[in-house]
């Protein structure tokens, strides 16, 4: 096997070599094996041949997508009839630009999946998983009965996901939504089936469409939420793979996120040794971004870079901060337990400028207390950016007659008295939708809310305020 393995990362490489745009194959990272488009040589040491994997719904995918372009793929003998088979019922394009390296089968296992029949029909697969336990030939691919592959938004980009999927693990209700955008059989690029066939709730709706309900309601909860300023608002961040947000950092340190919690730099897999973490981009910064404190940078920042020393041991976390406003219980001491405990080093610094060179991210900046230049080389960088409000929250709060301050976020009646009321009956606020706030506070908050909604909806009369 080994000796095989070798052949083909030559052959491989000499496809990368004569001009191929990428050689289509396996890869096992993290003990998982998946679909991988290797563009390079030294990719190649991933390259494996088990387990038995179709790959012609990636190969239909990159002829789509990239007609003029060559692919080679490591495939075995029923792979090729099979991509054959497709063209042939003009169920992909033409393969003109695609080539073959091949994996020899042995006996037992052409014998096992019927080498010699064709073994894809994108119409009758049921994503059953059969396929995987008999190699059966009326199989697609083996792992989604969804042949398409996005980014994904809830893991920032850094995976993928199908076509119909559900948001997140967490999400209420707890269902699964089909993309509009991506659905081959929304966008009537194919008549796939796949989730059809395999819903045994027949819960699939293909010709449905959007459609707008009104419901009466005695009350309204504005819970917007918030988004992060863009990083390209904050020009002496470059803009790197390994230049990331808090909330990207923080899918990769999850560990359901998309390196299932294993922290590594997107731009090579490598685990970094040295990470900078910068508090207050784009907040506290009238001139370029919000001059408001976002509230949560501080002790976030702490606990990212507890949660980088406890998968990175031997790293070095250090913490560029304006101040450290830890105001909460036991706030102050979880940042001492960071610094005493866990080793990470605070610098009082404002960052100049972040870049690349080489394979480092330099990091210069200023220590305000020693008055000295600060230069560190680092593997990878994380910002606190500014909380803005949520893109579509000023568009909402304008529909339904409530007002906005200048940066978008709901104004209350009275910040001490009436902190959750809008000054429109009926109408209440809650979590950052009103401001930059900590999980802690958008809970009490919430719950304040739901009070005085049950306050609303318990009484048997509701006096309307003139001009409402």
């Amino acid at each position: 096997m080994t000796d095989q393995l070798d052949t083909l990362r030559q052959q491989a490489s000499s496809a990368l070599e004569a001009g191929c745009a990428g050689v289509l194959g396996l890869r096992r990272r993290w003990g998982q094996v998946g679909p991988h488009l290797f563009t390079s040589a030294a990719e190649l040491a991933d390259l494996v041949t088990e387990p038995r994997y179709q790959l012609a719904a990636y190969v239909r995918r990159f002829t789509f997508e990239s007609p003029q372009a060559r692919l080679a793929v490591v495939a075995r003998g029923c792979e090729e009839r099979t991509i054959a088979n497709l063209v042939e019922k003009k169920q992909m394009g033409p393969a003109d630009n695609v080539s073959f390296i091949g994996v020899a089968c042995s006996p037992e296992q052409a014998e096992e999946c019927g080498c010699e029949k064709p073994i894809y029909d994108t119409k009758l697969c049921t994503g059953c998983w059969k396929c995987v336990e008999q190699c059966d030939k009326k199989a697609i691919e083996v792992i989604n009965p969804c042949p398409i592959a996005v980014r994904c938004e809830f893991n920032r980009g850094m995976a993928r996901r199908k076509a119909i999927f559900k948001p997140f693990a967490q999400a209420v209700p707890n269902k699964f939504v089909r993309d509009p955008n991506s659905c081959l059989r929304i966008k009537k690029e194919l008549e796939c089936k796949g989730c059809e066939n395999i819903c045994q709730a027949k819960a699939i709706v293909h010709e449905d469409q959007d459609r707008i309900e009104e419901v009466e309601v005695g009350a309204i909860v504005v819970a917007t939420g918030y988004d992060l300023m863009g990083k390209e608002r904050a020009p002496e961040m470059a803009e790197d793979a390994d230049v990331l947000n808090g909330l990207e950092f923080e899918r990769i340190v999850c560990p359901s996120g998309p390196t299932a919690g294993k922290i590594v730099r997107p731009s090579d897999r490598k685990e970094p040794k040295e990470v900078v973490f910068i508090s207050c981009v784009g907040s506290r910064d009238p001139e370029h971004g919000m001059p408001y404190c976002s509230r949560v940078c501080c002790m976030y920042s702490a606990k990212l870079a507890m949660l980088y020393k406890h998968a990175v041991h031997d790293g070095q976390a250090y913490v560029f901060y304006m101040d450290v406003r830890s105001d909460g219980k036991g706030y102050e001491e979880f940042v001492r337990r960071a610094v005493e405990e866990e080793g990470v080093v605070y610098l009082r610094s404002r960052v100049s400028r972040v870049f690349r060179e080489g394979d480092k991210i330099m990091v210069w900046g200023a220590d305000t207390l020693s008055g000295k230049r600060v230069e560190i080389a680092a593997d990878m960088v994380v910002l606190a950016m500014a909380m803005v409000p949520a893109k579509d929250a000023t568009d909402v709060a304008a529909r339904i007659g409530i007002r906005a301050d200048e940066f978008g976020f709901v104004n209350v009646s009275h910040p001490k008295l009436r902190a959750v009321e809008t000054g429109v009956d009926g109408i209440f606020v809650a979590g950052t939708a009103q401001g930059p706030k900590d999980v802690p506070e958008s809970v009490a908050q919430a719950s304040a809310a739901a009070s005085k909604v049950l306050g609303v909806l318990s009484q048997k009369t509701v006096k309307k305020s003139v001009g409402h």
